[in-house]
């Protein structure tokens, strides 16, 4: 049954709309986790296609376009197939479809430890509270630093993550600027990487030391493991 929402005298009672039940799927697929605190868990990765950024880093323009029009349905049986309870809902852009909320809470409902990794260009105000967080704060490197939503930084929870992918020593002193702006750590944890094949891990290491930074360093540890290969 569709709710009702109350509306002017005189008028007819608006409806709320149905949430979507299907999503366009890139792929579903179990790997380890490569990022942020939970690397190196088993997990299922569900991506979703379609992504309004292009950062110049990026290693999933595949998902950008094609996909496939899956009912969220289906993705939870294929999600339970997989018998693994970590699940990491990413893109391309996952927020860019609306369903996407839907599909977060049903995860969450049949009790899977959830992860949206989302570019924080777009409203997270609506994610269950249930799902960790990790949004990226993009960089003048990446070609859309423009697109970072501020606002989203005061829905974060203390559970959520913040990552930034760096690519220049540019990029790094933007970040540790905006570090002290918004007082991150305060918020929640804050994760510095270096992009593949731009920045030396040894130097971002390096500078995190030096600075005294209480961010946490982290690789891509799915590129160390199988390089660029789609699906890992």
């Amino acid at each position: 049954m569709v709710d009702s929402v109350r509306s002017k005298p005189g008028q007819k009672p608006v409806r709320a709309q149905k949430p979507d039940t299907r999503l366009r799927i890139t792929e579903i697929f179990r790997s380890l986790q490569g990022e942020s605190r939970p690397a190196g868990c088993p997990t299922v990765f569900v991506r979703l296609t379609g992504c309004p950024l292009r950062c110049r880093y990026c290693d999933t323009e595949y998902a950008f376009t094609g996909g496939r029009q899956t009912d969220i349905t289906q993705i939870l049986d294929t999600v339970a197939g997989h018998e693994t309870r970590h699940v990491c809902v990413t893109g391309g852009e996952p927020l860019a479809q609306p369903g996407c909320l839907f599909l977060l809470s049903a995860l969450c409902d049949r009790d899977y430890t959830v992860l949206l990794e989302t570019g924080g260009a777009l409203d997270v105000s609506a994610v269950d509270r249930r799902v960790v967080i990790v949004m990226d704060i993009k960089t003048p490197d990446s070609g859309e630093a423009d697109r970072n939503r501020w606002e989203n930084l005061a829905c974060l929870k203390a559970e959520d993550q913040i990552k930034f992918v760096l690519c220049s020593r540019g990029d790094y002193d933007w970040a540790k600027n905006i570090l002290a702006e918004h007082a991150l750590t305060e918020k929640c944890s804050v994760l510095f990487s270096p992009a593949w094949g731009q920045l030396a891990e040894r130097d971002l290491a390096d500078w995190i030391l030096e600075d005294h930074l209480a961010v946490r360093f982290q690789i891509q540890l799915h590129k160390h493991l199988w390089g660029d290969s789609p699906g890992h």
